[in-house]
């Protein structure tokens, strides 16, 4: 096998000095060096800024020279390192990583990192934190500038955590370590880049953050009304057992409620709805829950706009199933949910020829009556989940 030409180094803060012996005679014998311009300064040498936006063009056109990629500590978490493994071959490159921030904030502040979350928020919504803290939970983010810190304390207060104690770490590894506490409640620090910021909910009271498993409240989530409600959305999507990774087709998405829960159990999601306003509140939701590359919405009516989408591993339909769109379906596992009496005779037939679980759910919730209270029954749902 031919000598790798590409050589992908982890360049920490205290520059080429904390390099192991196999780094800098990477660094030594290339012909070209690309790296951001922090990056060249810390190696002190002259090479190629990578373009903004980033692109990896430039550095593959010099395929088969001895080219060197700078990139902070460990390329392959949060770094360039999978992005240029995914356009080569096995054998063009060869990797040298460095402890990257995750490693050295944890050793900062004493945690153990498996029990961790662990962010790239420089390149992801703040809202991505929305079902992770709670009492308890501890996060390091990497931040995308010096000013970001700021904003993500004022998030933290907006959504009643004020409490969590929040860790700036700057430059860290470096001469310019700084390592700062608050909580986000009064957050006044004065931050610069590079910086990352360890987040510690043990002071939150009982209660806060985002529940996990299924059933949040119908008031979580952006709506006009058209919502699957809290009870039938719990069992609905008991039913449809989303996995890390699994794909969901949600037809007839409404708020999109069913597949926001999806995704916070690991999935993705495609909602599928036609009307303009309810598709603006399915975008709201994927925004507020921090969903963006999991979940998207799509603007039309099954089938016509299924046909592009990549193939699914379940299917849930939440309204208007007919005969027609249940036979243009591809294999999926399937749960219609029927309120109507026609669409409920069509899933008593489906359950007829094909098996599976019927369900009929009924709910009632107390209301006020006069002085007093009295049971309030929502509308039955009918659930059919294939075999």
């Amino acid at each position: 096998m031919a000598e790798p030409w590409l050589s992908i180094i982890g360049l920490g803060e205290d520059g080429p000095e904390g390099l192991p012996a196999a780094s800098r005679a990477a660094l030594a014998a290339a012909e070209i060096v690309f790296g951001a311009p922090r990056h060249l300064a810390l190696a002190g040498v002259a090479g190629q800024h990578w373009p903004v936006p980033f692109d990896i063009a430039p550095l593959i056109a010099h395929r088969g020279q001895r080219v060197a990629a700078l990139v902070s500590g460990d390329p392959f978490w949060h770094g360039a390192g999978a992005t240029l493994a995914e356009a080569l071959a096995p054998g063009e490159w060869r990797a040298f990583p460095a402890p990257g921030t995750f490693s050295l904030a944890a050793a900062r502040m004493g945690w153990r990192l498996e029990d961790v979350t662990c962010l790239g928020l420089h390149v992801a919504p703040l809202a991505r934190l929305r079902p992770v803290m709670a009492r308890g939970a501890r996060a390091i983010c990497l931040m995308r500038d010096g000013e970001a810190p700021a904003t993500l304390a004022a998030w933290l207060v907006a959504q009643g955590l004020g409490a969590v104690r929040m860790t700036v770490l700057q430059a860290l590894g470096g001469p310019r370590e700084y390592v700062a506490s608050t909580p986000a409640q009064g957050f006044a620090l004065t931050c610069t880049a590079p910086v990352a910021v360890a987040l510690d909910g043990a002071e939150l009271p009982p209660g806060s953050g985002l529940p996990r498993g299924f059933g949040l409240p119908d008031a979580a989530f952006a709506h006009d009304g058209q919502i699957t409600r809290r009870a039938v959305r719990a069992v609905t999507l008991a039913h449809l057992a989303p996995r890390p990774g699994e794909l969901l087709w949600d037809i007839g998405g409404g708020s999109g409620s069913v597949s926001v829960e999806w995704c916070l159990n690991g999935g993705r999601a495609v909602t599928i709805e036609p009307r303009p306003d309810r598709l603006d509140n399915i975008v709201a939701n994927i925004e507020a829950f921090g969903l963006a590359g999991r979940m998207r919405a799509v603007a039309g009516a099954a089938p016509d706009a299924l046909a592009l989408l990549p193939a699914p591993d379940a299917i849930f339909v939440g309204g208007g199933a007919n005969a027609g769109l249940i036979a243009a379906l591809p294999p999926a596992r399937l749960v219609v949910n029927a309120v109507t009496l026609e669409t409920e005779a069509l899933v008593a037939m489906l359950h007829a020829e094909h098996g599976g679980q019927l369900t009929r759910l009924s709910v009632e919730e107390a209301a006020p009556l006069g002085r007093m209270r009295g049971w309030t029954p929502a509308r039955s749902v009918t659930i059919w989940a294939s075999a």
